[in-house]
């Protein structure tokens, strides 16, 4: 009996199919909750918020340790075949879809609870825009990589896994603390 490999397509297209079935009940979950519209509706748009946050970091934690390991790989070889597909797989299925839905519930939340008002608010928002700039800086890294065109070392892609790290901990800090109205 041969073993399939996860590099194989058949087990990424499955991989994917999973993904966005999650995707789907995520959303579907979403539009219930609007259309039944409980009392704690916020809590339920936060923790779905929480959620995609959680999922997008862990993604933006991980990439930019794949790159440091690819980067030591031989273009062309197996090891970087395989980060191809794992970074591919990650951006695709996990990082861009929790992106785009941490960017949902987090305008709904600006918007229904604090009316776009709150210096701490602005503050948050600028550094999401830059951390989903970092997120932008990513994907396109994933896309030379998938060309062997990477042009940094694995040193640039250490000092890059801080960026992430450094502005969830000011985000996390302004909307926790809340430090200027």
């Amino acid at each position: 009996m041969t073993m399939e490999k996860q590099t194989d397509n058949a087990p990424g297209q499955r991989a994917g199919r999973r993904a966005y079935f999650m995707i789907l009940a995520f959303a579907a979950l979403a539009i219930a909750l609007f259309a039944w519209h409980p009392v704690d509706l916020y809590l339920w748009i936060k923790a779905l918020h929480i959620i995609a946050v959680i999922s997008w970091m862990a993604g933006m934690l991980y990439m930019p340790r794949l790159f440091v390991y690819h980067t030591d790989a031989e273009p062309g070889s197996r090891q970087s075949e395989t980060f191809k597909v794992m970074e591919k797989r990650l951006l695709r299925y996990i990082m861009t879809p929790a992106m785009i839905l941490t960017w949902i519930f987090g305008l709904y939340l600006a918007w229904s609870v604090y009316d776009f008002h709150g210096g701490w608010l602005h503050a948050k928002i600028g550094l999401v825009v830059l951390l989903s700039a970092v997120h932008g800086l990513f994907s396109r890294a994933v896309r030379n990589f998938a060309r062997d065109e990477n042009k940094h070392s694995a040193r640039y892609w250490r000092m890059m896994n801080e960026a992430p790290t450094l502005l969830m901990i000011a985000i996390v800090i302004l909307v926790v603390v809340k430090p200027f109205a």
